[in-house]
């Protein structure tokens, strides 16, 4: 068994999910993909919308049912997503597992690469251009971080234009 991590920024296309199956076609032994998506928590989320809305310093709803909510919401949507994306790769004859995250995105990978004793780690993402530069993407902090070929690849970008 080859298996491959994958962590993935937003649900995957077609092109998407085509180019990763070709990435490992030839391969002798069947390859299972472990899908890792991350989600955000609800107060992040909140935080983030009023401080982009003007109101400068957040102070979270002491309200726990409006939290829960907003939390059920963020995580049925990463859930529909993720399962999307691991529909598209079985729709392949790939083996496929899913997770989704709340804790950070490259510590979980290091774990799940770890877990699944995965050969190598392929981060979708969009272009991050100042965290890029800065080596502070997930990418950046992936290939510190693991022992295990790490691949960058733009989501929803055919390969030849990611060149």
């Amino acid at each position: 068994m080859y298996d491959v991590a994958l962590l993935i920024e937003r649900q995957l296309n077609q092109l998407d999910a085509d180019q990763i199956v070709a990435l490992h076609e030839g391969l002798d032994e069947p390859v299972t993909y472990h899908l890792l998506l991350p989600v955000e928590s609800s107060t992040a989320v909140l935080s983030s919308s009023l401080s982009a809305l003007g109101a400068g310093q957040f102070m979270p709803p002491t309200e726990p049912d409006v939290l829960a909510e907003v939390q059920r919401e963020i995580k049925t949507a990463g859930q529909a997503e993720l399962e999307a994306s691991g529909a598209l790769l079985r729709a392949r004859t790939e083996n496929v597992t899913e997770t989704l995250t709340e804790d950070d995105p490259v510590i979980t990978l290091a774990d799940l690469v770890k877990k699944t004793s995965a050969a190598e780690a392929i981060i979708l993402t969009e272009p991050h251009t100042m965290s890029e530069f800065f080596h502070l993407d997930w990418t950046s902090r992936a290939r510190r971080k693991l022992d295990v070929p790490t691949l960058h690849l733009l989501e929803h970008v055919s390969f030849a234009g990611q060149a």
